[in-house]
Formats: C-alpha cells, structure tokens, sequence
C-alpha cells in the first residue's frame, strides 16, 4: 500500500504508518494540478482542507481506493462521486471530539458566567461584581443539534450537570435515555435556552441557523457552534443579538473563514462580533488539542489497516 499525503499531520500518524509497513510520501505544497500528475502512483489519500477533492479530481485518481479525512469533516470531499467510483472515504471525527466537547463546555461557561467579558473589564481595572452574576448550567434545558461524535461526547459532558438535554438528528435514534431525550425540532424550540450545533456542512445544512430559526426560539437563548461557519447566518445572529433574544454566543467557527480555515474577511459582521461583549470568538481550534493528534493517528490507522 502507497498513500499520498497532502496536509501537514502529527508525526504520530507518520511513525504508525512506518510500524505497518505503509509506504506514503508528503506533499504538501504542489498544486491540484501537480498532484493529478503523480496521483495514480498511490492507493489512497490523506487529507484535510488545503483541497477540493472534487469530481474531476476523482475521475483522473484512478487508482485510489481510500481517502482519510485526519480530522472530521467531509466537506471538500465529493462524496457522492467517491461512492460511485467505489472510492471509500472515512474521517477520524473520533479522535477530536472530546476536544472539541471540552471546548465547547468551556465557551458555555464562560458565556452563562461572564468569564471573558468580567476578565476583560478587570484588565481595564473595572472591578464590577453584581452586573457580572451569572446562571448556571443547572436547571437549563440545552438543544443539541446533532448527535454524532461531536454532539454525543458534548451530551457526555453535560450529563452531570443535572439539566435537561433535548437532542435532535435526523439520521440517528435509540440513543435517548433517563437523562438525553430525542425529539424533533419544535421541541427544542419551544423549550431550549442553550442551542449547540453538532452538525456537518452540506447543502441541507447550510444556514440552518437564520431568521426563521431565531423567531421560532419561545426564549432567548444562547448560541454554541463548533461546527462549521456556514451553518450559522451571521447577519442574522448579529440581529438576535442586538433585539436580545440571543443572549451570548460561543463561535469556534465563522462565515469569515477562507476554505482552508486559516486566514478571515474582515468585514462589518466580524468588526460586530469582534467588540460584542456578548460574544466569544475563537480561531477554529476546538479540536486542537495535544492528545487529539494522538487520538486521531490511532484511529485514522485503524481504519487505514482495514483497507488492506
């Protein structure tokens, strides 16, 4: 077995491809165009986002049987031509959603405590104890919106917090128990005060979060996305935000973001978002952490191994 690599990944997963005897060679600066020219020399595919792995793309890699996502998500990847091509395409969502849950946790807290906001106005000497009270996690009711590695690990999280936790994905179910309760969407409209977003990019996902989705929140609410930027409208956030129906919200991710996820548009939305005291922004690195490069080597191994 031969695999192209196209991103920069750990050493980790480079020294396990070593220890199975995988042949792979890194390539991480030449074109869609330069890698077309070698691509039929390889059996499979490591990527992330540096490429679109798009129809064409796929037509002309003739030889490749697998591609692996080193990370979760599938966006850039053409999946439905993959399928036809009898290319077999798998991510390592696994290895980073405990990262990503803890991130996630970590922004609700500091939102319903006004951790970052009180920490920001003590660096300006603003020592202002009763307008920074906070709520807690306790007693709320909190809508999560997809329950896959990401969304479950999160449900994971919040199970000893002794609330509520509606959860609705349209794909899955039986995973309801004494404390998770599966239900359709109206139901997390008419009773969530927290919503999080747990959920790929695709065509049917995109802008899931918009006007339509505010108006019909009975409560104001708080907003979580560690998923990706799309699925989130934010002209319509910023208007949530300002009429007060969205109390606080905690972005990983951002419309801003080029598809690559590494530079931003700065433009009026983010200059909003920027200097909103309701809102903490971070750069796309929910699941970065040390221990979910490890995580995410083991698992992209196995799922490689059993491509032989």
């Amino acid at each position: 077995m031969k695999i192209l690599i196209t991103d920069k990944i750990s050493t980790e997963l480079l020294s396990l491809l070593k220890k199975n005897n995988i042949q792979y060679k890194i390539n991480i600066n030449d074109s869609k165009s330069k890698i077309l020219e070698i691509i039929n020399e390889f059996d499979g595919l490591i990527v992330r986002n540096r490429l679109t792995i798009d129809a064409n793309f796929l037509h002309k890699a003739k030889k490749i049987k697998f591609i692996g996502r080193y990370g979760s998500g599938m966006e850039l990847i053409d999946l439905t031509t993959a399928k036809q091509l009898n290319i077999n395409c798998f991510n390592s969502g696994e290895g980073n959603a405990n990262a990503v849950a803890e991130h996630n946790l970590g922004m609700l807290l500091s939102l319903l405590k006004n951790i970052h906001s009180s920490s920001k106005q003590v660096s300006k000497f603003i020592w202002d104890r009763e307008n920074n009270r906070g709520v807690e996690i306790e007693g709320s009711t909190i809508g999560v919106i997809g329950y896959g590695n990401t969304g479950k690990a999160f449900c994971d999280k919040l199970m000893n917090f002794n609330c509520k936790i509606i959860v609705y994905d349209k794909y899955k179910s039986g995973f309801g128990n004494n404390i998770i309760r599966e239900d359709e969407l109206e139901s997390i409209y008419r009773n969530c005060n927290i919503i999080s977003f747990h959920i790929p990019l695709n065509k049917e996902n995109k802008y899931i979060f918009s006007k339509q989705f505010i108006d019909k929140m009975n409560k104001p609410f708080y907003l979580l996305n560690t998923s990706r930027g799309a699925i989130v409208n934010t002209s319509d956030l910023i208007e949530g935000l300002k009429m007060n129906k969205i109390l606080g919200a905690g972005l990983d991710v951002i419309e801003n973001e080029n598809i690559n996820f590494k530079n931003i548009k700065i433009n009026q939305n983010l200059n909003y978002l920027v200097n909103c005291e309701k809102v903490i922004l971070t750069p796309h690195i929910a699941g970065l952490s040390i221990n979910a490069n490890k995580k995410i080597s083991k698992t992209l191994i196995k799922k490689i191994l059993k491509q032989k």
